[in-house]
């Protein structure tokens, strides 16, 4: 694929997820995306067959942008709470966001297998539990945590912040709601 054509595609998957957060993903047509894009039916369907294939890909690198984000921001001189606590922040700007991608990630995949392992939303919270497992046994063994279940742990933080996003699209979220919680997780496992 030539240069020209990475940018358009480009273009379309940055224009498409304007169309996703204002509408969703259940009401998205080719279409739409057509004309939010200004481009001609074929030229969309030149990159893309279909709006889920289009979503799966601006999921996947969002994915990216925010592991490139996080781990950019990551030194060697960084605890394990140092990290913890930068991975919550960034949890937290998403949760504040008020133009976020939140309605159509669940429609898409409310509509899904939710047994598939495959599932991109599945693996994506594993993959975090999975990280902050870790982050929780390195705090252990630096001395900067306690905690005696670190899988459950991990899963306890992931299954909080998953909550919060639906709270923060069906009645709203507060920084000060989500500051009380994300103190909540870290109080439970700094030792003092």
């Amino acid at each position: 694929m030539g240069e020209k054509s990475v940018q358009k595609r480009k273009y379309i998957l940055d224009t498409a997820k304007k169309v996703f957060v204002e509408k969703g993903y259940k009401s998205v047509t080719m279409k739409d995306i057509v004309e939010a894009c200004n481009i001609s039916r074929g030229g969309l369907y030149l990159y893309f067959d279909s709006t889920e294939q289009i979503l799966l890909e601006i999921l996947q690198m969002e994915a990216e942008e925010t592991d490139d984000v996080f781990t950019q921001n990551i030194t060697e001189e960084d605890t394990a709470a140092d990290i913890l606590t930068l991975f919550l922040k960034e949890q937290k700007k998403e949760l504040l966001q008020k133009n976020n991608l939140t309605v159509a990630i669940y429609e898409y995949f409310f509509g899904q297998q939710a047994a598939d392992k495959n599932n991109m939303l599945r693996r994506q919270f594993e993959a975090g539990v999975k990280v902050i497992e870790k982050l929780i046994e390195a705090g252990i063994a630096s001395g900067e945590f306690y905690c005696e279940n670190p899988k459950g742990a991990a899963s306890n933080i992931m299954y909080v912040l998953e909550g919060m996003k639906i709270n923060a699209q069906t009645f709203g979220v507060t920084e000060k709601m989500v500051d009380e919680q994300l103190l909540y997780i870290m109080e439970g496992l700094i030792i003092d």
